[in-house]
């Protein structure tokens, strides 16, 4: 069985609502910058994506109470795990092919200062045609908006491309800056050559749910997430 349509099968069995491959090659100073030569000698990325579910999104209009926080909390964390599970496992198969492949984790920060992952899953995406990256600063998709968990394999595998970026259309709107309840989004549009302190405060968002005087174990947000016209459900 070819090796591509066999990672794919799998992806879709393990439950993947998103599948896609990307080229690296442009994206490969931005990588050194944020992870260094560890992530950025890989020339491919399979970008994998799972939906959050909507019944638990949608009520994140009362994410103050706490019933709808800590099953929002549990579902996030459980996606990132359904991920890092089949990532492992897509990276395990690959290298027994005879290529290179690295498990890039769903969620796990390795720079607090910078507040980043050692690579970007979104990077991935993005660069697989998979979707845009928003005004929130959130990966995009035309089915389900922002409603999805990423993750990504690194590899030398010579698999075939899935598509490249598409334009954003979130044009006008400005939902996702306008509810942010710390204003941590200044409304500007993704530019590949902007920083992403241009459209987006990572330490607000940090503060708002971590350091404020009113924190909670159960304190969650997400309401850029909800508010995205694009995925959200509808009544």
């Amino acid at each position: 069985m070819q090796l591509e349509y066999k990672i794919r099968i799998m992806a879709e069995h393990e439950g993947a609502d998103f599948f896609g491959i990307a080229d690296l090659s442009s994206a490969k100073e931005t990588m050194v910058e944020q992870g260094s030569n560890f992530v950025a000698d890989y020339p491919k990325a399979i970008s994998i994506g799972i939906r959050l579910p909507d019944a638990i999104v949608d009520a994140l209009k009362d994410r103050e109470n706490p019933a709808v926080a800590v099953n929002y909390r549990h579902a996030y964390d459980i996606t990132n795990l359904r991920l890092d599970l089949l990532t492992s496992k897509l990276a395990s198969i690959i290298q027994q092919d005879g290529y290179k492949a690295l498990a890039i984790p769903a969620s796990e920060r390795y720079d607090n200062e910078r507040i980043c992952a050692v690579f970007s899953h979104k990077l991935a995406a993005r660069l697989a045609g998979l979707g845009w990256i928003g005004k929130s600063c959130l990966f995009v998709t035309p089915e389900a908006g922002p409603r999805v968990r990423w993750t990504t394999v690194l590899t030398d595998a010579p698999f075939k491309l899935t598509g490249g970026p598409i334009e954003s259309k979130c044009v006008e709107c400005n939902e996702c800056v306008d509810i942010c309840p710390v204003g941590a989004f200044t409304g500007e549009p993704f530019k590949e050559d902007e920083g992403r302190e241009v459209r987006y405060n990572a330490r607000k968002c940090e503060e708002y749910l971590y350091d404020s005087e009113d924190h909670k174990e159960w304190n969650v947000c997400g309401l850029c997430v909800y508010v995205c016209p694009h995925g959200k459900t509808k009544k």
